[in-house]
């Protein structure tokens, strides 16, 4: 059997420094708050999906679009704290808990 070196390995980290640069940096910044952006977008379209509901279900029982609901789930709109929080309630029932890391 062969053995494989791992010396040739890029840690996750060292990526996205090489990439982005050191967290701090603008750039860095930029790819983080659009990285949470797309995460933010992908966990409201599990929700729906899981809630056995359409773009435009889930934008009547919000009272917004069906092309807003379209646009964040595919990180392509800024979205306001006070619309997510009423997505979440009154679309799926529940309640949006904010973590702040620092």
């Amino acid at each position: 059997m062969k053995k494989v070196s791992n010396s040739n390995l890029t840690s996750f980290e060292d990526h996205l420094d090489r990439q982005y640069g050191k967290p701090g940096t603008p750039e860095r910044e930029d790819f983080e708050e659009g990285f949470e952006a797309f995460r933010l977008g992908v966990m409201l379209q599990e929700l729906r999906k899981n809630n056995g509901l359409t773009q435009q279900q889930l934008a009547e029982k919000c009272g917004t679009t069906k092309t807003y609901i379209s646009r964040i789930e595919n990180n392509a709109s800024d979205i306001r704290l006070s619309t997510l929080m009423r997505i979440v309630r009154e679309g799926f029932g529940g309640h949006l808990r904010l973590n702040v890391e620092i």
